[in-house]
């Protein structure tokens, strides 16, 4: 079978699992590619997601390292014999890679713990947001990049309206509400559309006034995604050298940490739609 070029984010957590789990057993590759019978150049491409694995390997693996967390393999399982193809899929080819990692994760999640400083989640942001914070980009995107951009982010919203969706738990800062990317008209609507939102049950939208003293958190926007076993949370980051996905569990407990800090200096979510709805009223 002909290895992936670049597997997708599922792909590439399944074969990172099967990686900490080995070496949690303390094996190198080859000792266990030679007790589950394989090659160690096949088993390296497992654990970078570039080969696919059976149901029935992961178990043996599994059992090599001594691994008793029945959970955790189940969910590994599943995630081996998962041939589902999300809407996403339709932009691979079209727009980058770790964009539809984002996508993904987003819909996969069994929750979402997000934290904004400067602009509104994606997840949350109206389409002339969307199409005038793209544009702000340097090289401008064509014309058909930003609306193929626009569309994809709007499409993102999937991930909250899906059957069962899952809890979206928002920490946003004041200045995210009041930094206008676009017109005031399109501010308001913004506004308008965070309150909406905020009535849905499967979301928490808390925010962080200005006047909040001791918070020095604003920079350090972060998306927390949960998994079906805790061992598979994610924490999905934007840095300027771009976006990346991180599993260790010391990021783990560090990012969780971060969310759980900021969200000690929100206000309540009543108190928050009740503080969002009076900057709309200024616009």
């Amino acid at each position: 079978m002909a290895l992936r070029s670049q597997p997708t984010a599922l792909q590439a957590r399944l074969g990172s699992e099967l990686r900490k789990m080995r070496e949690a057993a303390g094996m190198t590759a080859r000792e266990a590619a030679e007790r589950v019978g394989t090659t160690s150049a096949q088993m390296s491409h497992v654990e970078s997601g570039r080969a696919g694995i059976s149901a029935e390997r992961v178990r043996q693996m599994a059992t090599q390292y001594a691994c008793l967390d029945e959970e955790l393999i189940a969910e590994l399982v599943a995630m081996a014999t998962d041939r589902s193809k999300g809407w996403w899929e339709e932009f691979r080819g079209v727009l980058a890679h770790r964009a539809l990692d984002l996508a993904e994760l987003e819909y996969r999640a069994a929750s979402l713990h997000t934290f904004e400083g400067a602009y509104i989640p994606g997840l949350l942001q109206i389409e002339d947001y969307t199409r005038d914070l793209m544009s702000y980009g340097i090289p401008q995107p064509s014309p058909q990049l930003l609306e193929t951009l626009v569309t994809f982010r709007l499409r993102r919203r999937a991930a909250l309206t899906r059957d069962s969706p899952p809890a979206y738990h928002v920490v946003i800062h004041e200045a995210a509400l009041r930094t206008r990317v676009s017109t005031r008209q399109t501010a308001r609507k913004q506004l308008d559309f965070l309150l909406e939102q905020s009535e849905r049950l499967n979301n928490t939208i808390r925010v962080i006034p200005f006047d909040t003293d001791r918070f020095g958190g604003a920079g350090n926007p972060l998306l927390y995604a949960s998994g079906p076993v805790p061992k598979l949370d994610t924490v999905y980051i934007d840095a300027p050298h771009g976006p990346g996905l991180l599993d260790a569990e010391s990021q783990l407990v560090r990012y969780r940490a971060l969310l759980d800090k900021a969200a000690t200096f929100a206000l309540s979510s009543e108190k928050s739609r009740d503080f969002i709805h009076s900057i709309a009223q200024e616009l």
